[in-house]
């Protein structure tokens, strides 16, 4: 394949980081879903995060008005300025670091399966855009779709923020090198929500031990008394012996209001 060549020959006096969890995609089929799943038009502006060798972004730069890509490696940077279209800004910088983009725009990426979770987390809490598509984890991306009994924090947090969606299965064939682990193209659509600080603090309490009860939980983080924690859960026909896993996003935005 001319990807593979191309990598190949790149790092032939070099190799990939795995700090920086360098699994470039080179199917092109992947690539395609991507693209087709981001919904582009030629009115977008589009944030990828990991430009790699620009495969990618190349695809990218086809349908969008412009293309911002950022790379924090520094030794690929040269090599996509010296090969990406006109319509393409590509940025040196670290993504967690970066000051968040204003304005409306889309994200489409390969994320590094290392930083999967501040990602998702920087994305959606400044600025969100307004459709997010990423390559994660498989694991990663069903947690975040999970339902009860297999809530966890970051699947609440993300589905608090957004609607997430498991578009297709990416094998980890898809990579160079190739992962331990398959990935999957994960899709979000970020909601238009009220902030709320109680509503990061309530869940990250409850999930602090995971292997605890809900109410042993919420009571000795949140620093109120057990019983009281107690009838609160009774009001809404929790039991007091679940644990935070079990409770739906419903359930913890009515928590929310009860211990607010």
């Amino acid at each position: 394949m001319e990807r593979i060549r191309k990598l190949k020959e790149f790092f032939k006096d070099k190799r990939p980081l795995k700090k920086l969890g360098q699994n470039f995609l080179i199917c092109r089929n992947i690539l395609d879903k991507i693209v087709e799943t981001a919904e582009i038009t030629k009115e977008d502006t589009i944030l990828e995060i990991g430009a790699g060798l620009g495969f990618l972004t190349e695809e990218l730069a086809k349908k969008a008005k412009k293309v911002i890509a950022v790379e924090k490696d520094s030794r690929l940077i040269g090599y996509l300025k010296n090969n990406l279209p006109k319509n393409v800004t590509v940025k040196e910088k670290d993504i967690l670091k970066m000051t968040p983009l204003k304005g409306d725009y889309k994200v489409a990426a390969n994320l590094p399966y290392y930083i999967t979770s501040p990602i998702i987390k920087k994305l959606l809490e400044n600025n969100p855009p307004s459709l997010i598509v990423l390559t994660v984890q498989r694991e990663i991306g069903e947690r975040i779709c999970a339902h009860p009994p297999q809530m966890s924090k970051l699947a609440v947090f993300t589905q608090f923020h957004s609607k997430p969606e498991i578009i297709t299965k990416v094998p980890k064939s898809c990579f160079w090198p190739q992962p331990k682990v398959d990935s999957v193209i994960l899709k979000l659509t970020p909601k238009k929500v009220k902030e709320s600080k109680s509503f990061s603090r309530i869940v990250k309490a409850g999930f602090s031990h995971p292997r605890k009860q809900l109410v042993k939980n919420l009571s000795q983080n949140l620093e109120i008394d057990s019983k009281i924690v107690e009838k609160k859960l009774k009001e809404l026909g929790i039991n007091s012996k679940q644990r935070a896993e079990t409770l739906s996003l419903k359930d913890w935005k009515s928590l929310v209001n009860l211990l607010e």
